[in-house]
Parts: structure tokens; sequence; C-alpha cells
């Protein structure tokens, strides 16, 4: 079976079948128009008609804190791996946040592969849920073409009238709907509403900035030394906030932590950020991206040139979290409409 109906009078079962088998994570309100990712228990606890959460569902892949090993040099020196791994069921990711996922899969699978990561990603399972308008003005998903369902889930949810049209990816999902015995065959209406739905979204979703998303690298490319990076540095506040709610940004910083004894101790990892100062700072304290604007530059081009570059895929997903959590102001979309004025 590769697709499913299952009723909405049967998805709060579904919850709570997955909610009995282990932990599951949806999108939680949290009051004046704020949602989160976190463990709930059934249904009701749910939001499923949500703009993006503070932080995407990377936190699941790539906690803030992990430890990354245990070291002992009281008798030599010994050091024991650690995964902190747990089964976990993410319920009701959206579409941008499930490319996010596939941008993080396809770093982390790259040599040196992480094995920290491909070990918990394995232990995670991803239940998808379709957009059928926008979430809010801050998103450009059309632009980056992640409006629609491109994979990297195990379960896809599309409302339909009376219920959800579910596209099964993996075999993980096949035997979630054959255990849980909630799911019925497709029918011809509901395919037909399907399609409807995906017409729909036609009118709905166009390219928010109007530039083809083919020509987005060489725009980079060609206002490299655009003044348009001096404005946006002198209103950057090098906060981070940007790169934390990026559900695509992954750098980090490794540090041990000794304990009391100065002997044991643990190695962690934690999420760092190339808009800080310190990030590009090397040994002499030089540093290759001093200035605000540099470092702004950076990250657009870590986002929309390098990676198709070396991956053949842009790493912005269309979210809006980073304008939505820019203290300063900086919207992405005012960003790229004012690097195709200046280019002219």
């Amino acid at each position: 079976m590769t697709q499913a109906l299952i009723a909405k009078t049967k998805l709060a079962d579904l919850v709570s079948f997955l909610a009995l088998c282990g932990k599951v994570v949806g999108p939680v309100p949290l009051g004046h128009g704020q949602f989160k990712f976190a463990e709930v228990r059934s249904l009701a606890e749910m939001a499923l008609d949500y703009i993006p959460t503070i932080l995407p569902p990377k936190k699941y892949f790539m906690p803030q804190y992990e430890t990354l090993l245990r070291y002992d040099g009281a008798d030599g020196q010994q050091m024991q791996a650690v995964v902190e791994v747990e089964e976990l069921v993410l319920f009701g990711v959206h579409t941008c946040d499930l490319a996010g996922i596939q941008c993080l899969n396809v770093v982390f699978s790259d040599r040196p592969r992480d094995l920290h990561y491909m070990i918990r990603k394995n232990h995670i399972t991803l239940i998808g849920l379709e957009c059928s308008d926008y979430c809010d003005s801050y998103a450009s998903c059309a632009m980056l073409r992640n409006h629609l369902p491109k994979g990297g889930y195990d379960l896809f949810f599309s409302e339909l009238s009376d219920g959800y049209f579910v596209d099964i990816k993996t075999q993980k999902g096949e035997q979630l709907v054959e255990e849980s015995g909630l799911f019925e065959p497709v029918s011809d209406a509901a395919r037909e509403q399907l399609q409807e739905l995906r017409r729909a979204k036609k009118q709905i979703f166009r390219s928010e900035v109007p530039i083809r998303y083919q020509d987005i690298p060489r725009l980079f490319d060609e206002t490299f030394d655009s003044d348009v990076w001096t404005r946006i540095g002198e209103k950057c506040l090098s906060c981070g906030n940007c790169t934390n709610v990026c559900p695509t940004c992954y750098c980090f910083d490794v540090m041990d932590e000794p304990d009391l004894d100065l002997t044991r101790g643990r190695r962690i990892r934690v999420w760092d950020s190339c808009q800080h100062e310190t990030f590009a700072k090397v040994a002499g304290d030089e540093s290759f991206r001093e200035q605000r604007s540099d470092r702004k530059r950076h990250r657009f081009n870590r986002k929309f040139r390098y990676p198709m570059k070396r991956y053949k895929r842009m790493f912005c997903t269309g979210c809006g979290r980073c304008s939505r959590s820019c203290m300063a102001k900086i919207d992405l979309k005012e960003t790229l409409g004012a690097l195709m004025e200046e280019r002219g």
C-alpha cells in the first residue's frame, strides 16, 4: 500500500495509538500566536493550524546541547562514545520543515558522516501535514518550491473534506498504518479531492519575490559587493536569532566539560552561529568576517549560493522564521528585493 485514507473522526485515536507506542511530539500553542514542538499525549493538545514553530524540528535531530563522549583520565586516557537517543514520532510537520530536515540529512551524511546525527535520525518517525494556505506574510515557500511535498517523511497527511489523504513513503510508515488499524483504502473521490487541493494551491502559492528559482544563486554571485550588505550590517545586532531558528543552520562548537576532579568529564556539541563575532576568529586574533555586513552576507550566501554548488539545493526553506524573529527587522524577502533592485 502506498496511499491510504483516515477519517477526521479517527485522528484522535491515531495520536492516542502513537502515544501508547512511544513519545509523540507535535505543534503546541504557546499563546500570543506562537507555537512550539513539544511532547503530547492527545490530539487535543496540538494545534494543526499553526505558523512555523519558534524552533524548527532540527532540535530533535541535532539538540542544542549534545554529549558526544565521556572521558576518564584517572587510569590512562579512556573515552566512551555517547549517543543520547529515544524513539520519537514527529507529528504534523509542514513541508518547509521537511525540506529543512532533508538539508540536514544531506550535510550530516556527507563525508565524514556524523554518526550521532545518523543514529538519532533512524529513531525518528516523521508524519508530515500539508498546508493549504500561507501561514503568514513572512513565508516564501513557493519561491523555494517547498509549498508542495517532496518526500523526506514516513507518512504525509493532506486534509480533505472529511478525512486525510495519506501518502505512505517508507516501510516504517506502512507498518504504522497496518498496526494502528485506523486507515482505509483510497477512493476515487478522495483522489479527486486531493487534485482539487493541489489545483487550488497553484492559485494561492505564487513566487513571493519576482525571481525564478534557478536565477537566485546568480543574483548573490553578482551582488557580492553590493551596498545592501553594508546597510544590513548597520542594522544587524549579531544576536544569532536567525541561525538559531533556521531549520537548516547546523554550525556547532565542541568543548569539554570536566567534572570537579578534573580527570573525568564529557565532550559536548553546542549550537554556534556564523553571526557571532567569535565564530570566524582564528589564532592571532584574526577574523575572516570581522564586520557584521560580512557575516550577514556570508549567511545569505550559505542559504542561496554555496550549497547549490556542493549539494545542488538551496538551504533556505522559505519558512520565514529568520524574518519573523529578527529583532532588527531584517526581512529576507526585502533583502532579495533590494539586491534585485540594485543589480537592475
